[in-house]
């Protein structure tokens, strides 16, 4: 449910309003726009008489959302959600472009990647130092040693950690990550959604492979709902017949989320193709349809990475796109305004 209340509300009515509702057991998430102060109302609303809320001299209306996610609605929130980073942020007009190797391989490898991205205008370094593979013999990640790596060269650039958190007991170690990766194999991983809902790192959820816009929404629920609201969503493409890309780029989804969701969206086109050499067009097309950032990979001698070398962009393949990246973005917002 939500309560839209009139301009510039009395605060003595809003204070009695909200402290009867908290009385009748409902989580009460304020949103205050430019024009009107929005009431999101989570939990067991059916007790409540919309009659005699609407009837009250501060509320402009009641509406029921149908919606199984309440905290992720737009309804509840209409203005976009901005996650901030350190010194940056994903939302908000702005383009995020997170950048760096799929799997983290030495400690050398990891900062020459990391000064090399961040020099062509990236602002966040993403590398995987734990890595769900498909067959139990390909590289699983350096594990921690991995995310010492990540340590340093986040020290040697200043750039924000992006990286993937595949289970509970990992969730120690990350003290150091910026932004926890909820990969797409661990989209519907409850217990793990819950987790990193209590705590307080911004959290980017990719889809899952045959995951709906609802499904996705509901795991970005599960994690807003322990009261962690710093979440991104992350397309990185859907497994459909189609064979010769490694999955089935949905491009849709950034102007469909745009309309259900206040969340950022980013759009991962590495994954999202599989071809080092569809990655560019992809990310154009994401900024275009109006994506808040890209997940790209980059490595520095792709055909001896130890993992996804194939979708991987050089340095300087990665400089050309990103030079491509900034006008496209700055085009679209002002066609939009």
């Amino acid at each position: 449910m939500i309560v839209i209340l009139k301009h510039n509300p009395d605060p003595g009515q809003l204070g009695g309003l909200l402290d009867w509702l908290r009385e009748k057991g409902v989580t009460v998430h304020t949103s205050v726009g430019e024009a009107n102060t929005i009431l999101g109302l989570v939990g067991d609303t059916s007790r409540l008489d919309i009659d005699l809320i609407a009837a009250l001299e501060i509320v402009e209306d009641v509406k029921r959302v149908q919606e199984p996610y309440k905290n992720a609605n737009r309804k509840f929130h209409p203005e976009d959600t901005v996650v901030r980073v350190g010194d940056t942020q994903i939302g908000g007009g702005s383009l995020t472009v997170m950048a760096g190797p799929c799997s983290v391989e030495s400690e050398e490898q990891v900062v020459t990647i990391a000064k090399a991205v961040k020099a062509s205008g990236a602002t966040m370094l993403r590398g995987g130092a734990f890595k769900p593979r498909t067959s139990p013999y390909a590289f699983q990640g350096l594990g921690e040693t991995g995310l010492a790596y990540l340590r340093a060269a986040k020290e040697e650039t200043g750039l924000p950690i992006v990286t993937e958190l595949m289970d509970l007991s990992q969730l120690p170690l990350f003290q150091d990550v910026d932004v926890i990766q909820i990969g797409a194999r661990n989209m519907q991983n409850f217990d793990l959604l819950k987790a990193v809902g209590h705590q307080e790192k911004p959290v980017m959820i990719k889809r899952g492979m045959s995951a709906t816009y609802e499904e996705w929404l509901m795991s970005a629920e599960y994690v807003m709902a322990g009261g962690n609201e710093n979440v991104i969503l992350c397309e990185r493409g859907i497994r459909t017949f189609e064979s010769y890309t490694r999955n089935t780029t949905d491009l849709a989804a950034v102007p469909v989320l745009r309309r259900l969701t206040h969340l950022p969206i980013i759009v991962d086109p590495s994954h999202a193709t599989g071809k080092s050499w569809l990655v560019e067009p992809l990310a154009m097309g994401a900024v275009a349809m109006g994506a808040d950032g890209l997940l790209i990979e980059v490595h520095n001698n792709p055909s001896h990475a130890l993992c996804d070398g194939p979708q991987s962009l050089r340095p300087e393949d990665f400089d050309h796109l990103a030079k491509k990246l900034l006008p496209l973005h700055s085009f679209v917002a002002g066609m939009e305004g």
